[in-house]
């Protein structure tokens, strides 16, 4: 790899830094910006992507911070940005009606605050996620006010501390046969396609310096041509009424084998960025479970896959920033839900499972440092 970290001294030292703030950081504490010291020779994905005035960042979750100190180190040097995984989710954040959990929330973003990273939030309207109790709670007479108040509740929370919220997620499935291409769900099915309108505008209100942010999957494939048409549609919709929709996520949950970002999507881009959008990749991996080959080779498809596609996407100025959806093969939701058949490990993100950069890490950096700046 033409890029290669120094790393074991700096993740013994900056481990050892981090298990000291992790065990002893009390909850909603001030406390004093906390620096990790890194090699001189090496170089973090944060920083290939600030020299060219884009963002990059990764998921994770307080509990994987915590449990794992080494891990914490080094993502906190190689991410501008901390995307929660779960933790802003309406299932933890909401445990009944009418009471909320921000802990694990408010500890990552007193983790990014020590870390001189962005926090984003993720997510305020999704089909998935919801409590136990919404099902025989909510109904057509309730559900408006129960969407606002959570919003103006969790957004306002936060409100001057986000870099962007992924106020709508996955609200497209062609496959549900509506003649607007939303997604049949609980909101969708109590409130109508109004929903949308209203989750917007009640997120702008609660927070004016967020970006709002309209968070899509299944757009890059060469097959998903009905899901960009529809997405784009409703974008054109909302936008000519005034709903405040600043930016489009693409998740780019990508697979190896499967052919992506034809010229059809590369159009969809165009669109987008004609549309005065800001376009913001937002759970980023390469699914390497149904391609053969020993590591070495599966490797070195993994890492064309990502500079492939970042070669295609971040040509457009209206791609702000980049994050994958996890950092390192040591947590990522892949090795439960598309184990390989052969047993060996999944290696869909930049750090391999021992913390060390792989392949695709090189070519993430790469087109990073090819991109014009913004």
């Amino acid at each position: 790899m033409s890029r290669e970290f120094s790393r074991r001294a700096f993740v013994a030292t900056a481990g050892a830094m981090a298990a000291g703030f992790l065990a002893s950081y009390p909850l909603n504490a001030s406390v004093d910006t906390y620096d990790l010291e890194m090699p001189p020779e090496s170089k973090s994905l944060r920083d290939h992507a600030t020299t060219k005035g884009l963002l990059y960042g990764a998921a994770t979750q307080r509990s994987i911070l915590q449990g794992d100190p080494a891990f914490a180190a080094v993502f906190a040097e190689q991410c501008g940005l901390l995307v929660p995984e779960n933790e802003l989710k309406w299932d933890v954040v909401r445990p009944t009606p009418e009471t909320y959990n921000f802990a694990p929330a408010d500890w990552l973003y007193a983790f990014t605050q020590q870390n001189r990273m962005k926090f984003r939030g993720h997510t305020l309207a999704w089909n998935k996620s919801l409590p136990s109790w919404f099902d025989s709670y909510a109904n057509s007479g309730n559900a408006r006010q129960l969407l606002l108040g959570h919003i103006a509740t969790v957004v306002g929370r936060y409100a001057g501390k986000m870099h962007s919220w992924d106020v709508l997620n996955e609200a497209i499935e062609p496959g549900d046969k509506r003649p607007d291409g939303l997604r049949d769900s609980p909101w969708l099915n109590l409130l109508g396609p109004e929903y949308i309108d209203i989750a917007f505008h009640a997120a702008a209100e609660a927070d004016p310096q967020a970006l709002l942010v309209w968070n899509e999957i299944h757009t890059e494939f060469n097959w998903a041509r009905a899901n960009r048409e529809a997405f784009v549609q409703n974008l054109k919709t909302r936008i000519s009424r005034g709903v405040p929709i600043h930016a489009v996520g693409l998740q780019s949950h990508l697979w190896a084998n499967v052919p992506s970002y034809g010229e059809d999507f590369i159009s969809f881009l165009k669109t987008l960025t004609d549309m005065g959008l800001k376009i913001l990749i937002t759970e980023m991996d390469v699914m390497d479970s149904e391609i053969p080959g020993d590591v070495p080779v599966r490797d070195q498809i993994v890492a064309k896959i990502y500079h492939d596609y970042l070669s295609v996407v971040l040509p457009h100025k209206s791609v702000v920033a980049v994050f994958t959806w996890g950092l390192s093969d040591r947590f990522t939701y892949l090795t439960k839900y598309k184990p390989r058949k052969d047993g060996g490990p999944v290696r869909p993100l930049p750090l391999d499972s021992n913390l060390n950069p792989v392949p695709a890490w090189d070519s993430i950096a790469r087109a990073f440092d090819d991109a014009e700046p913004r």
